[in-house]
């Protein structure tokens, strides 16, 4: 079989279309044709002209052999200038930008496929790339070093899944700036910290999501606590499979401390190995060891929860001691389906939100005295009678009925209290609502996604600055989570207060990042450039929101009829109007 490969040096070429996720939320099938036509009028003649060869396409991906550094340098420079020159005279939302990432090693090459380290190392650069930027490592760099006319930036260091070494990867200049060029976060006053998922170390990569069902509860226990200022799991599990370097880690999230860990499963058994590390120093602060039978394994939970809150010096009130023991349900396959379920809806498109809702409904099914699962559904089903279409009064009170459900099974599972939040603010109850929220985050006070929907409510409430508060406190919580709704709440709470161009800056960095840009977001920042007078931009949004969603209409959006207020109301119903949204 061996026979059937040919080892050779080459140069790799990996490339992957920047916000594909929120491109297809808009426009699904002209994004197809959109990448389509990327492959075959744009990719396929640069290659060709370079002498390389694609090897396959991955939906959003490609992956391209050169026999020569400098070929593949050349060849992304000039892919880059070309989509950067054809997409001038697109707006933002329908333009195609690039991440690629170039390294020369050894590989195995038959016919159909290539495979190796010099495969995997240009996979793993390439995300660490900004749309529209080119990423080389050290190797590569040393071969196009005075070869080619342009400018390279050192990015340092990473510690990349599944590579032993480190990678030094160099930026090329004339593109966009690295992804860490993002604004640095300021460390909180407390102690904070961030857990990555958890290695899964047996044998079956089915039990990865054993591996996950464990960070996420270690994630939502910590969360549980006041004095401490815990990462949102969406941000962290970002890192899963790609970069850990645990100092950049802590940088991009803005934490002090790192908590690692790996699980094996084997038969009945289970092994917990858990590591603290100081993301400044990168030295370890705590590690142990936890080994038990899979009966055992919320005990086990338990114990390294403790352990990490008592290495970071944080004091627990009497009822946090109280939460921090509650064990919310002793199925671990019903748990393992709630934490896949929760990933499920981002970004927030028809298709990922019934995808969770049947998972949810499949949680309910294995575990009905389980709250997750009712708590689920009633997030999902008032999530759609907020942003969408139908009766939002029916649709609120099926959620608040799932919800009370939740709470009657246990009071302690703080979602429940957001589901509960977002079913009550349907039905225009907007002070009940207001305390649902509350009592959720006193449950679940690092939560972001608890946070977003209190803020949402309290801007639908006329509380501005407390709405504001809310939606950045969200975003600091999860600031790595590019699919999240967080940006898109910052902007929708600074439009509601009239603070337009915050709503901007929002709306447009999001769109940077390769976010998910909606119906309503696309409303916010095109009345909130109208009243910037910035008419061509607002002219462009309302274009790129009939583009994507030609049938959207202000008449029969839920969002208008939520708000409270019949003079606020109108008043933004009309400031939508004067944009050009279509009634």
């Amino acid at each position: 079989m061996a026979d059937a490969y040919q080892r050779k040096l080459a140069s790799i070429m990996a490339a992957d279309v920047a916000g594909y996720s929120r491109m297809m939320a808009a426009d699904e099938t002209g994004t197809i044709d959109a990448v389509r036509s990327l492959r075959v009028e744009v990719i396929e003649p640069i290659i060709a002209r370079h002498q390389g060869r694609l090897v396959k396409t991955m939906g959003d991906g490609f992956l391209i052999e050169f026999a020569s550094v400098v070929s593949s340098v050349a060849a992304a420079i000039d892919l880059q200038e070309e989509l950067e020159a054809s997409g001038e005279s697109l707006p933002d939302t329908r333009r195609i930008l690039l991440r690629i990432g170039i390294h020369i090693g050894d590989i195995l090459a038959d016919d159909d496929d290539i495979f190796g380290d010099g495969v995997n190392v240009a996979a793993r650069i390439e995300p660490l790339v900004s749309p529209g930027g080119i990423g080389i490592s050290d190797a590569a760099y040393q071969q196009v070093r005075g070869k080619l006319d342009f400018d390279w930036v050192d990015g340092g260091e990473y510690k990349v899944k599944n590579i032993t070494r480190p990678i030094r990867i160099w930026h090329w200049r004339n593109g966009n700036p690295p992804v860490r060029d993002e604004p640095e976060l300021q460390l909180p006053d407390c102690p904070s910290v961030a857990v990555l998922p958890f290695d899964n170390m047996s044998s079956d990569p089915d039990q990865d999501h054993f591996a996950d069902g464990l960070t996420e509860d270690l994630i939502t226990d910590l969360s549980k606590i006041s004095g401490l200022f815990v990462v949102a799991r969406n941000s962290t599990f970002a890192f899963k499979g790609e970069a850990v370097n645990v100092s950049e880690v802590g940088r991009r999230l803005g934490v002090a401390s790192v908590v690692e860990g790996s699980v094996r499963k084997l038969g009945d058994r289970v092994r917990i190995n858990v590591q603290l590390i100081d993301a400044k120093t990168g030295g370890h602060i705590w590690a142990d060891r936890y080994d038990g039978s899979l009966t055992e394994v919320f005990e086990l939970q338990d114990r390294v929860c403790n352990n990490v809150v008592s290495a970071l010096s944080v004091t627990l009130t009497q009822s946090e001691a109280q939460r921090l023991t509650a064990v919310h349900t002793t199925n671990i396959d019903a748990y393992e389906l709630f934490v896949q379920a929760k990933s499920t809806p981002f970004p927030p498109i028809p298709s990922r939100l019934d995808a969770a809702r049947k998972l949810f409904e499949q949680v309910v099914d294995a575990a009905p005295e389980f709250s997750g699962g009712y708590a689920g559904l009633a997030w999902i089903i008032g999530f759609g009678a907020l942003w969408g279409h139908s009766d939002p009064a029916a649709l609120g009170t099926r959620a608040e009925a799932l919800a009370y459900k939740a709470i009657s099974l246990d009071n302690s599972f703080g979602w429940s209290y957001a589901g509960l939040n977002l079913a009550l603010l349907a039905q225009k109850r907007f002070d009940e609502a207001l305390e649902a929220g509350k009592r959720g985050l006193e449950l679940l006070p690092n939560d972001a996604d608890t946070h977003v929907i209190y803020a949402v409510t309290l801007g639908m409430c006329g509380r501005h600055d407390q709405a504001i508060k809310a939606a950045e406190t969200a975003f600091r919580l999860s600031p790595n989570f590019v699919n999240g709704p967080y940006l898109n709440v910052i902007c929708h709470t600074n439009f509601m207060a009239g603070r337009f161009e915050a709503a901007l800056e929002a709306y447009e960095r999001n769109q940077t990042r390769g976010g998910p840009v909606g119906p309503p977001a696309f409303c916010w920042a095109a009345a909130s450039y109208q009243a910037t007078r910035q008419h061509e931009k607002a002219k462009r949004t309302v274009e790129a929101l009939l583009a994507g969603f030609p049938n959207f209409r202000l008449s029969d959006w839920n969002f208008l009829s939520l708000i409270q207020g019949d003079q606020t109301r109108d008043a933004i119903e009309r400031q939508f109007r004067n944009a050009g949204i279509p009634d």
